[in-house]
């Protein structure tokens, strides 16, 4: 079973939940592999971490640059043998 964590968005009050299947750090930036529900068939989404070191809360974006994207989504794929990342 995955780590279950919840996000607020910026101006909304509910928080929107995602299944943590990884994270790995490149360059002193920490990223997330996660996804909506815990089924096989799933999209995933790579989250980015803004913060700065010492901030009490995460700061979390979607990775939307395509080769920013590719490059991590290498690493997951590499990290997870078992799952096949299709961008």
């Amino acid at each position: 079973m995955n780590k279950k964590i919840e996000f607020c968005p910026v101006g909304e009050e509910e928080t929107v939940g995602f299944f943590v299947l990884e994270e790995t750090r490149i360059g002193g930036v920490s990223y997330l592999l996660v996804t909506e529900t815990e089924d096989d068939e799933t999209d995933a989404y790579i989250l980015k971490d803004l913060s700065q070191d010492g901030e009490d809360e995460a700061r979390y974006i979607f990775v939307d640059d395509d080769d920013e994207m590719e490059a991590v989504s290498k690493i997951f794929a590499e990290l997870l043998e078992d799952v096949d990342i299709e961008l």
